[in-house]
């Protein structure tokens, strides 16, 4: 007699799912104490914080900004944004887009990196979809 095999029911055991989940705050982290909070602008960041951002066209020209100084196309593919102060110690995220509100943008990929020897300065590069540098629009944000 040939054997039969039971179908395998998924796991919904308390356990399984408690090992994915976050632990539970407790002592200051759940009571928020020892947090220094730098007060906040009328706008309601904090007097620190700096957010910047560039709209880049095709060709490298600075479609909008905020802090932007410049943009140019350096080659196929690479560009240069400079902002109104040093980014050195900034974050940045960059993604394809097209500069309006109108029409769909290329497929691509992007990839962002302060510009060296230029502290106010940061290199885009941009790809189609097969890895080949390609010009492409983007929009630029930076975080101090």
């Amino acid at each position: 007699m040939p054997e039969v095999s039971e179908a395998r029911q998924p796991d919904t055991s308390e356990a399984r799912h408690s090992a994915i989940e976050q632990p539970p705050a407790t002592g200051t982290e759940a009571e928020g104490l020892d947090v220094l909070a730098v007060p906040a602008t009328a706008a309601g960041l904090p007097a620190t914080a700096q957010g910047h951002f560039a709209v880049v066209n095709t060709n490298g020209t600075l479609a909008r900004g905020f802090g932007a100084v410049s943009s140019v196309r350096l080659a196929v593919g690479q560009y240069q944004v400079v902002f109104i102060q040093d980014v050195t110690r900034s974050a940045f995220t960059a993604t394809i887009g097209l500069p309006g509100s109108v029409g769909g943008s290329p497929p691509g990929e992007i990839a962002v990196v302060g510009r060296a020897g230029v502290p106010n300065g940061v290199f885009v590069q941009t790809w189609n979809s097969a890895g080949t540098p390609a010009d492409r629009s983007f929009h630029l944000h930076v975080s101090s």
